[in-house]
């Protein structure tokens, strides 16, 4: 089961975005683990896991477990378009050796109930007995997932361990507070709240290349750390997020590029100035 907290990790990419770079998957995982993390959650939103083909998905998880070892919990998120290819990612997961399957609802199609039920059901059956956690983003998937749609997975998923909630503000959120599952909440600016609502820790997109201001916030929710942990978040998410993300953990020694995989950019010279005027500020 995962728990406390995680970086939600970047994927180095080399080529102009065009291909894993598989070099700096080892040191980036090191930097991670020495902030004293949990675990991170692999190809996500923050690693732009939706964006990389399935053999890279799969090379990239294998690389990320492979590194983390048995220092860090490895979450790979493997939420794709159709079912079977959902399905296939979760079965290369559980192989790889990783902790947990993370998956979010397909976007595009409005699916009703029933297709999600069905969706979410396989994706846990091919990954039992490995927690399975459900992937609640709706402002990326395009809709909420139902609660009604949790309750019923929760008797045919018996590795339904809990979700990770990326939805803002806290009216969103919180209905998705279930008693008997494990929540992590994705939003930096909803941490401290959600820890003292019962969440049982967070994912951060900030955490991977800040480990340690989001460490400290999660392991001591109170509210100056967390309106700190939230203006340095917003003042990234101005920014071309991941490529910001990459900029900033090369300036903290991890040696990856700022690529990242299009339609998303890069940074122009003008915010790659911003960036490290405020990364200056803050020493870094």
């Amino acid at each position: 089961m995962l728990k406390g907290a995680l970086a939600a990790a970047v994927t180095p990419l080399r080529d102009g975005g065009e291909a894993l770079d598989e070099a700096p998957f080892g040191a980036y995982v090191e930097f991670l683990a020495t902030a004293g993390l949990d675990g991170i959650l692999a190809l996500g939103t923050t690693g732009e896991g939706i964006l990389l083909g399935p053999d890279e998905r799969r090379r990239a998880a294998a690389l990320f477990v492979a590194a983390a070892g048995d220092r860090l919990d490895v979450a790979v998120h493997c939420g794709a378009q159709t079912t079977r290819e959902t399905v296939a990612l979760a079965r290369h997961a559980t192989e790889t050796g990783a902790a947990a399957v993370a998956v979010i609802g397909p976007p595009y199609y409005a699916l009703d109930e029933q297709a999600l039920l069905a969706h979410f059901s396989a994706a846990a059956q091919a990954c039992a007995p490995l927690p399975f956690y459900l992937y609640e983003f709706a402002d990326r998937s395009g809709y909420a997932i139902p609660i009604s749609v949790i309750e019923s997975l929760r008797e045919q998923a018996p590795n339904l361990a809990g979700l990770k909630v990326s939805d803002a503000p806290f009216e969103r959120f919180s209905p998705y507070l279930l008693e008997g599952l494990d929540v992590f909440v994705g939003p930096e600016s909803l941490i401290v709240e959600g820890l003292g609502r019962g969440a049982a820790g967070a994912v951060s997109g900030l955490a991977s290349a800040f480990p340690d201001l989001v460490l400290d916030l999660v392991r001591n929710p109170d509210r100056v750390t967390g309106e700190r942990v939230a203006a340095v978040r917003d003042r990234l998410q101005a920014l071309p997020f991941q490529s910001a993300l990459k900029r900033t953990l090369a300036r903290r020694g991890v040696p990856l590029g700022e690529n990242v995989r299009a339609p998303l950019r890069g940074l122009t010279p003008e915010e790659r100035r911003d960036l490290d005027a405020f990364l200056d500020s803050e020493g870094l």
